[in-house]
């Protein structure tokens, strides 16, 4: 993993850490993958190698391990999978106002809609934006389209 996509990764866990992100988890000694929720991030140095996730996996309730940075892939939602009410919600937490702003252009264009949120929307609302989306585990950084996280679907989704 570069290392450009282990501070975005990094960047990410972190600000979904007040939300208990789900995660799947490669355990190397067992050399098998489990779902597990991340709990905190510890550092022991101060190289982003150093950086541990401390996980808590769910087969096992109340057991945890650390985990290096690259073995850990988050599940987050494409924004493509927004639903119209989601949206709604979204607009009523933040107090978007912008009408001419529908969820077919946010969901096309995400990115561009978010420098549209940073350059004409007041930054209160920008960081609850942000905050909606985080905590509704919605991929904003483009973590899915790079191999960092792994998409939420019907069938896989750990939050429901």
């Amino acid at each position: 993993m570069k290392q450009e996509d282990k501070e975005l990764l990094l960047k990410d866990l972190s600000a979904r850490l007040p939300y208990k992100p789900f995660a799947q988890w490669h355990h190397k000694v067992l050399n098998e993958f489990r779902d597990v929720k991340i709990m905190k991030i510890s550092t022991y140095g101060k190289n982003i190698d150093d950086y541990y996730i401390n996980v808590l996996c769910q087969p096992e309730p109340g057991v945890d391990y650390e985990a290096s940075i690259v073995d850990i892939k988050p599940y987050l939602c494409p924004i493509s999978s927004m639903t119209e009410e989601e949206f709604e919600k979204l607009k009523t937490y933040s107090g978007l106002k912008y009408e001419q702003l529908d969820l077919a252009s946010y969901q096309n264009g995400a990115y561009k809609c978010l420098d549209f949120y940073l350059s004409e929307v007041p930054s209160y609302v920008v960081i609850l934006v942000f905050d909606w989306l985080n905590s509704h585990h919605f991929d904003f950084r483009g973590l899915l389209e790079r191999g960092l996280a792994i998409a939420v679907t019907k069938q896989n989704n750990p939050y429901k």
